[in-house]
């Protein structure tokens, strides 16, 4: 028997390995940072083997209230995954398999590698609505790459789009290649009517450095990048910096930055009613597409969710708060659960990569319910 997580995105670290109903392993906190909850590895060597998996340190994550009804994911080719019995009790997490194959991965949510990353963005640049720009490079060397669909007029809304600010929540990726290829197809007429009236700045991945090394919440630095919108550094957040400095030269109409969520089993999207110039006209914007969203996708929900900042109250640090108040524009955070959604459970997957990509697809049903209210 053997476990590794020496691979792209992988993170755990193994604490004893004697025998298969005794696994005991550790998350290993981001990099100068106390965030953990990610957990990526492989095992090999278990075929048929009743396995009892016990991750010591689940009690200090990020957020523990994630661990209750939680399910963790599994797979034997790395292409589909399937959850798996999984338990939570005494600070403990439990996951229990027998594989019918000798290598089986285990994560905490579906992964998406930096290479599928890359092949991602290599295919969508060869098409004639998009182009590639690499803003600049991140703390480890990787690039900073952004996709620009349709063609820049002084009439176009400019609609910003970005995903995997946090690494962890690899369900943004994969709502990416939902969203993306839906939005170049050209016998959509959704698409075609939103190219004729916006140009998207979408970034398919904010913070490669964390995504790569296994992070929950954090890029190389140990910086937050969802907390350092009000003053980013080339030194600490240049990913925030290089995104910023884009959008004081282009404008922003609109921004969506989708995220995942350890806790809440819904889809659901937040506001951001905090801010100091919060109005009727950008309450009702972010009411109808979450109206038009929920329609599109009855895996949305608009029922459960964070409450809302009372004004004056808002984090500025945040993305969709800084980036509203700075550019007098509507922002809205996006959330997908890690958990199974508790209205339209699918027991077997869960909430899977496959419905990330048609909530990512449905996303532009709301688009086009709000686009001429910009």
């Amino acid at each position: 028997m053997q476990i590794t997580a020496a691979f792209d995105g992988g993170n755990i670290e193994v604490v004893s390995a004697e025998a298969a109903d005794d696994i005991q392993l550790r998350i290993r906190a981001d990099h100068n940072s106390s965030f953990y909850q990610w957990f990526y590895y492989r095992l090999s060597g278990v075929r048929s083997q009743a396995c009892h998996m016990k991750i010591l340190n689940a009690e200090g994550a990020a957020y523990p209230g994630g661990w209750q009804n939680y399910q963790a994911v599994a797979s034997y080719d790395r292409q589909s995954w399937f959850r798996v019995p999984t338990s939570y009790r005494d600070g403990v997490l439990h996951i229990k398999h027998e594989p019918v194959h000798d290598l089986v991965y285990y994560a905490y949510f579906a992964p998406y590698s930096m290479e599928r990353l890359a092949d991602f963005i290599a295919k969508l640049q060869a098409h004639p609505k998009v182009e590639h720009r690499m803003l600049g490079q991140t703390l480890d060397g990787q690039p900073l790459d952004q996709l620009v669909i349709g063609q820049a007029d002084s009439g176009k809304k400019k609609i910003w789009i970005q995903a995997r600010q946090h690494p962890g929540e690899t369900m943004a990726s994969w709502w990416m290649e939902g969203f993306l290829p839906r939005l170049i197809d050209g016998n959509d007429a959704i698409a075609r009517a939103l190219l004729d009236k916006a140009v998207f700045y979408v970034m398919p991945n904010m913070n490669p450095d964390g995504s790569r090394r296994g992070h929950l919440r954090t890029n190389a630095a140990g910086a937050n990048l969802n907390r350092e919108w009000l003053e980013p550094s080339a030194e600490r957040s240049p990913e925030v910096l290089l995104v910023r400095q884009q959008m004081e030269s282009i404008g922003v109409d609109f921004c969506l930055d989708v995220h995942g969520d350890e806790s809440l089993p819904y889809n659901f999207i937040a506001g951001t009613h905090g801010i100091p110039s919060w109005n009727e006209k950008r309450l009702n914007v972010h009411n109808s597409f979450g109206q038009a969203l929920r329609r599109a996708n009855p895996d949305f929900q608009l029922v459960h969710g964070y409450p809302d900042n009372q004004p004056g109250n808002a984090n500025m640090t945040m993305c969709t708060n800084y980036v509203a108040e700075t550019f007098n524009c509507v922002a809205i955070t996006l959330e997908m659960p890690f958990k199974d959604t508790a209205d339209t459970p699918q027991p077997r997957e869960g909430w899977s990569p496959e419905r990330c990509k048609r909530l990512g697809a449905n996303a532009l049903d709301a688009l086009h319910a709000v686009i001429d209210q910009l």
